[in-house]
């Protein structure tokens, strides 16, 4: 019963819309898999930078090493950090030229499809308007006969009662 209310116009139109949605969301994927290897990579190599200043900082002997080793770490872990950030704009920025090239690639099929869709509604609409409006004409001509009928009827009465009351007069 709904297959019956799925036209060609609708089906063509979702099957774009689907399209187009499973190409954004595979390309919003890609890039939330991108931006989480990118975490991940950042993660391991602060992990290895704490653990190799961790092991600095264990051996120190005085005060002095030690907070010269705190010194000389701190400068490869900004580093880290401004590259991580470096990296995921690029990402992000790569990320929104992939989604509007998407957008743009599906657009021209999803407004055909839309246009298709209302042509067919306008069409459907027209269609239905020309039915309802033969219907009313068939149930106003029937009311029309039957109203002649009626007043046929009347008039067929009434020279039928005439011409025996003008008889009895004479």
């Amino acid at each position: 019963m709904l297959t019956q209310a799925i036209t060609p116009a609708i089906k063509s139109h979702m099957d774009a819309q689907l399209s187009f949605a499973h190409d954004l969301s595979r390309k919003m994927f890609d890039t939330a898999q991108k931006i989480g290897n990118l975490n991940l990579q950042l993660a391991q190599g602060l992990i290895e930078d704490i653990t190799t200043t961790t092991h600095q900082l264990l051996s120190s002997s005085d005060a002095g090493e030690f907070a010269s080793i705190l010194s000389t770490q701190m400068q490869p872990c900004a580093e880290r950090l401004r590259a991580y950030q470096q990296h995921l704009s690029n990402l992000l920025a790569n990320a929104n030229v992939e989604l509007t090239k998407t957008a743009e690639s599906h657009i021209p099929e999803a407004s055909r499809t839309a246009s298709a869709v209302a042509d067919e509604l306008v069409r459907a609409a027209s269609e239905e308007t020309e039915k309802a409006t033969q219907r009313q004409r068939a149930v106003i001509e029937k009311m029309n006969e039957a109203a002649r009928r009626g007043v046929d009827g009347m008039s067929q009465s009434r020279l039928g009662q005439n011409p025996g009351q003008g008889q009895q007069a004479h």
